[in-house]
C-alpha cells in the first residue's frame, strides 16, 4: 500500500490560505458597504455648515451597534436644544445608523475625512459610548470637551478602567459608580470630573409589545455572551439557559422572551448550538400552542422589554443595571465558572443569585422575587444607590444640565482663548490612514 508523505508545516499553509480567503471577503464587504453608505448621504445632500454643537464618536461596525442604540432616543431629545452628529468611522456602523433612522451621520472613514467635517462644524462636546482604541485619534482635537458617557452601568471591571482618565469628563449614573471609581482610579478628580445624570434611557422604556398581553406571567431571559477570557465568563446560555428556558416553556402559565447577546457563540461554537437548541424550543413551544406568543427578540429597540417583563433573567452584564434602572424584579445567574470576576462591592453582594442548580426550580424563584417583601425591599434601595432619582424625566433632566454646564464651561474657555490660534495641528502621519 502506497503511503501519504506528509509535508512539515502543510496543515499551517491551509490554515493560513483560509485566513487569507476570510480577509479578502472582509475586504470585499467592506469595500461593498462604504460604497452603500457614501451612495446612500449623497442622496441625503451635505450636512449644514457649522450646525452640530454635539458629537458622538463611534469607531465600531455593525457587530456593536447596541452600545449606539440605546442612546438613539436620549440623543433626540437633546438634540432639540444642541444639534447632534454621529461621528462613524466604520461603514458597517454608519450603515446601521442610517438604516435604523438613528441620529444624523458623518461618515469619516480616515483621520483626514474627520478633520475635514469638523472644520466645517462648531463641535463644542464629543462623546464617546465606549473604549475603542480608535478614541485615541479623536482625543488629538483639543478646544472641545471630550466626555465618556459609556454604553450601560455594570460593577464589570469595563467600569473601572484607568482610561476614565483619558477624557475631560464622564457622565455616569449615581453614587455606586462614584464609589466604584474612587476605589480604583488614584488621582482622579472625580468631585470635577464625573457628573451624576442617572440613567436617562430609562426615561425611554417603551415601544409596541410583538404579543397580545393576557394573565401569563412575562419572564424576560437575556444572558451576554460567553466572553473571551476567563474572569469574563459571564455567559449561562450553555449552563443555564437551556434549563431554565425548558422549564418557564412547559409551565402554561410563562410567555418566554428571549434577548441574547448579539455576539453569543462568537468564541464557543457550543455556546452558539445552546442558543439554536433554545430558538427551536421556543419555536416548537408557539407551535404547539399559538396563544403562547413567546418572543425570540433580536431587535435593535431596547426599552420594552425591561419595562412588560414582570421578571428579568439577566447574566452579569449592563443588562443587570438596565433592568434594575426599571426598578422591578430581577434575578442575576451565577457564573459556572469560578473564575469568572465578581464585584461584591456593589449590588451583586445583595443581589438575588440564580445558580446552574437553581435554573432547574426557575418557575419557584421567578414567584418568589415577585413576591417577597424583604427582596422588594432591596431592589428598592439598590435602584436608588445606581441611579438616584428614577422618577421619569429625572435623568432626563440630569442629562440635559450637565450638557449645559459644559456648554457654559466650553464658552468661558473659549472667551479666554478668543485671541489664540483655533486651528489644529494637521498629523501628516495619520491623515491618510484608513480605518475601513
Amino acid at each position: 500500500m502506497r503511503r501519504l508523505r506528509r509535508y512539515p508545516g502543510g496543515m499551517g499553509v491551509v490554515s493560513d490560505g483560509k485566513k487569507a480567503y476570510r480577509l479578502l471577503q472582509k475586504a470585499l464587504a467592506s469595500r461593498s458597504a462604504v460604497q452603500r453608505v457614501r451612495r446612500r448621504l449623497a442622496g441625503q445632500g451635505p450636512h449644514p455648515h457649522q450646525h452640530y454643537r454635539i458629537a458622538v464618536y463611534f469607531a465600531d461596525g455593525a457587530v456593536n451597534m447596541y452600545q449606539m442604540r440605546q442612546w438613539y432616543r436620549p440623543l433626540a431629545e437633546l438634540a432639540k436644544r444642541w444639534p447632534v452628529v454621529v461621528l462613524s468611522r466604520s461603514a458597517t456602523g454608519a450603515e446601521k445608523l442610517i438604516e435604523e433612522d438613528g441620529p444624523p451621520v458623518a461618515f469619516v472613514p480616515t483621520v483626514r475625512d474627520l478633520e475635514r467635517f469638523i472644520a466645517n462644524q462648531d463641535i463644542r462636546i464629543v462623546l464617546y459610548v465606549n473604549q475603542n482604541t480608535r478614541n485615541f485619534q479623536m482625543f488629538r482635537y483639543g478646544r472641545r470637551w471630550h466626555v465618556f458617557i459609556n454604553h450601560g452601568e455594570s460593577d464589570k471591571m469595563y467600569m473601572t478602567t484607568n482610561q476614565y482618565k483619558a477624557y475631560d469628563y464622564a457622565l455616569i449614573a449615581g453614587q455606586a459608580a462614584r464609589e466604584r471609581l474612587s476605589r480604583t482610579l488614584w488621582d482622579y478628580d472625580l468631585d470635577r470630573r464625573a457628573i451624576e445624570i442617572g440613567r436617562p434611557q430609562a426615561d425611554h422604556y417603551s415601544g409596541t409589545l410583538p404579543y397580545t398581553p393576557d394573565e401569563r406571567h412575562v419572564v424576560l431571559y437575556a444572558p451576554t455572551w460567553e466572553g473571551d477570557r476567563p474572569s469574563a465568563h459571564y455567559g449561562s446560555i450553555a449552563s443555564h439557559g437551556e434549563t431554565l428556558v425548558a422549564r418557564l416553556l412547559a409551565t402554561g402559565r410563562h410567555r418566554v422572551i428571549y434577548r441574547p447577546h448579539p455576539r453569543s457563540g462568537v468564541v464557543d461554537d457550543e455556546y452558539g448550538a445552546a442558543h439554536r437548541r433554545i430558538l427551536a424550543a421556543i419555536a416548537e413551544a408557539n407551535a404547539a400552542d399559538a396563544a403562547a406568543q413567546h418572543v425570540y427578540d433580536d431587535g435593535p429597540e431596547l426599552g420594552w422589554q425591561l419595562a412588560a417583563a414582570d421578571v428579568a433573567v439577566v447574566d452579569i452584564s449592563a443588562m443587570v443595571y438596565d433592568r434594575l434602572a426599571a426598578g422591578k424584579p430581577l434575578l442575576i445567574t451565577r457564573p459556572a465558572d469560578e473564575r469568572a470576576s465578581i464585584d461584591t462591592t456593589g449590588y451583586l453582594s445583595a443581589c438575588e443569585w440564580l445558580t446552574v442548580d437553581g435554573a432547574a426550580d426557575i418557575v419557584a424563584e421567578v414567584e418568589r422575587v415577585a413576591a417577597d417583601d424583604d427582596a422588594v425591599a432591596r431592589l428598592r434601595t439598590w435602584v436608588q444607590h445606581y441611579f438616584g432619582d428614577t422618577t421619569p424625566g429625572a435623568a432626563t433632566a440630569k442629562f440635559h444640565g450637565a450638557i449645559e454646564q459644559l456648554m457654559q464651561r466650553w464658552d468661558e474657555w473659549h472667551a479666554r482663548d478668543a485671541g489664540g490660534d483655533a486651528t489644529d495641528d494637521d498629523d501628516d502621519d495619520d491623515a491618510d490612514e484608513d480605518d475601513d
